[in-house]
């Protein structure tokens, strides 16, 4: 072989290595950020990584562009696995143009992004980028828009995931978007529609970057990344453990781990973890930590819409997706915020073959006009919606309070729950003593004009509610719950149940898609 030939490519491929060269990449490492092809060998198996279309160049003449060409034009693309499972990966390179989006650019992701749904691969996504490049114009806008197209198709075929390492702005946001999960990291990653600078312009407001899209915003107040990380190291190991919670495809399960934590566990502190006052709170994650495999247990947008719990564990080595009411927020009230993070969780596992625990202690659905003018009501609907068209092994499990509309849609036997089980000091009933009370025995109560005897009165008609439905036993008389369990044995019986829903086979009428209320 011609040794100049061999060479010219040795040297190419240094130069696609150099990103926008030795200054740009120093300049970057001093923001204390990695490069594009050193966050993909974080992320991958060693030695996994095979980068295609690294050659590829851009095509734009203006303004001077002619003169800044790199090889691989500012995104670096290709497969590897994580644990020895396929895996597709984009990562754009801040180095090169500013990380900025153009036809070519777009042309490399979209084909790492087909390769994926045509192979039944996850596809992870590293952003870091200024966004389209303004020297394309419409060649770049047209580039957001075919990516956009493919993350649109590859719902619900192919895992996707989102990691923010850097500035993620305008039309660039809505990739991640479209995807299942979005992790970003803390103090140098963001997100927003428009910059501090518009925004200051139309509506006279002074934000800084931070206020405005940074990550502990998007994890407290909007609810759009699911993750946050303090360094980049952390955000890449996440995506590693989240990856072996999740099957290749929509035609897969999700891996079978070896269980090394006895599936047939009893848990005597479960007995006692429940307060006898109804009213008196607890950490449900105290629960949740103690029945899964090994405690290990992955949360999902922990710091938003606390008063519902949604994550990954394993039940005997199976993968299993956990929602759960949190009792020491709001009561575990459900509310528009809560409602919306519970079903997209929901549509997640169901669309990927991952079976789900829902553990119910809801008093209600949140009143107000504050509420009701957010739409509650559409809210709500989208966690029944959620739930009922699910065909995945579903278990119920009521450890305390299931009143009203939040028992329905907290996957009740009615929305095709499979196994509902409820501990004994559950109630299941419309609403609880003191509101029925107030509404059963209006008139009585009214009528009533000595304050003791009325005082009297109503607590009597309390207790008479209460023997009549602060227990499970009449769901269980109407076969609304399947039995009324020891909380000691609740880790075996959510297996036992699990194992025996393996086997099930369950489809949706056929349709072009349901309408979900958005």
């Amino acid at each position: 072989m011609d040794t100049t030939k061999l060479q010219k490519l040795i040297d190419n491929r240094v130069k696609v290595a150099a990103g926008g060269g030795e200054a740009a990449v120093e300049k970057h490492h001093a923001k204390g950020s990695y490069t594009a092809r050193e966050r993909i060998n974080m992320l991958l198996d060693e030695g996994s990584f095979e980068e295609v279309n690294m050659f590829l160049t851009h095509r734009c003449h203006d303004f001077g562009m002619e003169k800044k060409v790199f090889l691989g034009d500012g995104v670096a693309v290709g497969s590897g696995t994580i644990d020895g499972r396929l895996v597709f990966v984009f990562a754009q390179d801040a180095t090169v143009i500013g990380g900025s989006l153009s036809e070519t650019m777009a042309l490399k992701i979209c084909n790492v992004m087909d390769q994926a749904v045509k192979l039944g691969a996850p596809i992870i996504g590293l952003n870091d980028s200024g966004g389209a490049r303004i020297q394309e114009g419409a060649c770049a806008l047209a580039g957001y828009a075919e990516i956009f197209e493919r993350n649109i198709l590859a719902s619900g075929v192919v895992p996707q995931i989102s990691v923010i390492f850097g500035p993620c702005a305008g039309g660039a946001v809505y990739s991640p978007a479209l995807t299942d999960f979005i992790m970003m990291t803390e103090n140098n990653s963001y997100m927003f529609i428009t910059g501090p600078k518009v925004v200051k312009s139309v509506t006279g407001e002074d934000v800084t970057v931070e206020q405005l899209g940074g990550a502990k915003v998007h994890a407290t107040k909007s609810g759009v990344t699911h993750f946050v990380a303090a360094t980049e190291e952390e955000a890449l190991a996440e995506v590693r453990r989240l990856v072996s919670f999740i099957p290749q495809n929509n035609m897969e399960e999700a891996p079978l781990m070896n269980c090394t934590d006895d599936p047939m566990r009893v848990e005597e502190s479960l007995n006692e973890i429940v307060p006898d006052d109804p009213n008196k709170p607890y950490n449900m994650k105290d629960i949740i930590y103690t029945i899964v495999d090994n405690g290990d247990f992955m949360e999902v947008q922990k710091d938003y819409a606390k008063n519902i719990i949604c994550g990954f564990a394993r039940f005997n080595g199976r993968s299993t997706g956990i929602i759960a009411n949190q009792p020491n927020w709001l009561a575990g009230v459900l509310d528009c915020d809560a409602s919306r993070k519970a079903a997209r969780f929901v549509r997640f596992c169901d669309a990927f073959n991952i079976q789900i625990l829902t553990l119910v202690d809801v008093p209600g659905f949140l009143c107000g006009t504050g509420q009701e003018y957010a739409g509650i009501i559409d809210h709500g609907a989208k966690l029944m919606f959620a739930f009922g068209e699910a065909t995945v092994p579903k278990v119920t499990v009521t450890i305390r309070k299931s009143y009203g509309g939040s028992h329905i849609v907290m996957s009740c036997k009615q929305l095709r729950g499979d196994v509902c089980y409820a501990w004994p000091n559950a109630e299941i009933a419309v609403m609880g003593a003191s509101g029925a009370v107030g509404v059963l025995q209006a008139k009585a109560i009214k009528a009533i004009e000595d304050p003791e005897e009325r005082k009297k009165f109503i607590a009597e008609k309390e207790a008479e509610y209460k023997d009549l439905f602060a227990s499970p036993y009449q769901a269980a008389n109407r076969g609304y719950i399947d039995d009324i369990i020891e909380p000691r044995n609740t880790r075996k019986r959510i297996v036992r149940a699990f194992e025996n829903l393996q086997t099930k086979r369950l489809t949706n009428p056929l349709k072009k898609h349901s309408n979900i209320p958005l």
